[in-house]
């Protein structure tokens, strides 16, 4: 692990907050409909606990470190920190995996567990590591495990229904949509490791190292933010088309776009707001609206599509733009011809066939 010897600063804390405070309008609706379903949640952790999580458990044991003020004390420090500021009431079990590539998880139910790679370990330093490991614990604290299990298995189950003729349709449906939701909580979560840390540029480094390795020296921030509006706005409407199957069987977000969504969240305003005590909090949570939060998750992409610079959203938006215009004018056009009329609406309807 890199050295760093700088002193921790002061960071704030949010009693009380709720997952919400940072989830992205599409991760946030899920959860909401999910937390309202009931006994959904009891069915997937009883299956949880019979297929998959004590076998897991058990190999992290024999195969892995688990993180305490015994093994890896910086780490379990770092663990107690993030839970501290997002307010978590039950600390996830933290494991040091041996493997060269550069990876964290969380998964479980009954009790989540945060497993990172000796790869990630070697390359990141003390705040990048807080960065990560905050985005973890917003996995653990929003419930993401529920999801990650129903995608885990479907995956499975459309992998064994392939010789079926047409019988893995409906479940790579959904699978699709799954990855949808999958790569919105990456973002939620990235903003979630943004909470704990308080250190924007220790979040953009952290990124940069996952698309780049350890050089950082060799890397520019601001360039690596302007690679990503160059992926966003560059190419041609062929490549967009390219862009969407590049990403649509990816669990994760692309690495560069991922770092520039961060930065849209700050200066969204909505970072500052929760670091001002300004956020929703858990005891809230049963009254959540499934409809409201749907509304948001449908301006989110809209919006999303509005502000993008991609060839085919610009294209597209171009497009509705004129059509609307010419709607409306032709609108006018029908509602003065065949519409209501006063009595001086003859004349001028008869001058616009004329202009027509």
């Amino acid at each position: 692990m890199p050295d760093d010897n700088t002193p921790d600063r002061a960071r704030k804390t949010f009693p009380g907050i709720s997952s919400r405070a940072y989830e992205h309008p599409a991760d946030r609706t899920a959860l909401v409909a999910l937390r309202k379903a009931e006994g959904f949640g009891e069915v997937f952790k009883k299956l949880n606990s019979i297929l998959k999580e004590p076998s897991g458990r058990l190999i992290l044991l024999a195969e892995a470190v688990k993180v305490s003020d015994q093994q890896f004390r910086r780490l379990d420090e770092l663990l107690t920190d993030a839970c501290l500021a997002l307010d978590v009431p039950e600390r996830p079990a933290f494991f040091v995996q041996q493997d060269p590539q550069m990876n964290a998880s969380c998964w479980g139910l009954d009790r989540p567990t945060i497993l990172i790679t000796t790869g990630l370990l070697e390359v990141m330093d003390h705040e990048e590591l807080r960065f990560i490991i905050g985005h973890e614990v917003g996995h653990a604290f929003s419930g993401h495990g529920v999801y990650r299990t129903m995608l885990f298995w479907l995956t499975n189950m459309a992998n064994n229904l392939g010789w079926v003729p047409g019988g893995a349709f409906a479940i790579n449906a959904l699978i699709t949509l799954l990855r949808e939701w999958f790569r919105k909580s990456e973002l939620s979560c990235d903003r979630a490791g943004l909470l704990v840390g308080q250190d924007m540029e220790a979040g953009i480094r952290a990124l940069m190292k996952l698309a780049g390795g350890a050089h950082l020296e060799e890397m520019n921030p601001m360039a690596f933010l302007d690679q990503a509006r160059e992926y966003e706005s560059g190419g041609t409407v062929k490549e967009s088309f390219l862009k969407i199957l590049q990403v649509k069987d990816r669990s994760h977000p692309l690495t560069a776009p991922r770092a520039l969504e961060l930065t849209r969240w700050v200066d969204s305003g909505d970072y500052r707001r929760i670091l001002n005590g300004d956020y929703p909090r858990r005891d809230e949570d049963q009254n959540a609206s499934f409809r409201a939060e749907a509304k948001n998750a449908g301006e989110s992409y809209v919006n999303s599509v509005k502000n993008s610079t991609d060839p085919l959203f610009t294209k597209l938006r171009s497009f509705a733009e004129d059509a609307s215009g010419v709607g409306d004018r032709l609108g006018q056009k029908m509602y003065r011809k065949w519409g209501p009329q006063g009595p001086d609406d003859t004349d001028r309807n008869e001058q616009d066939d004329e202009s027509a």
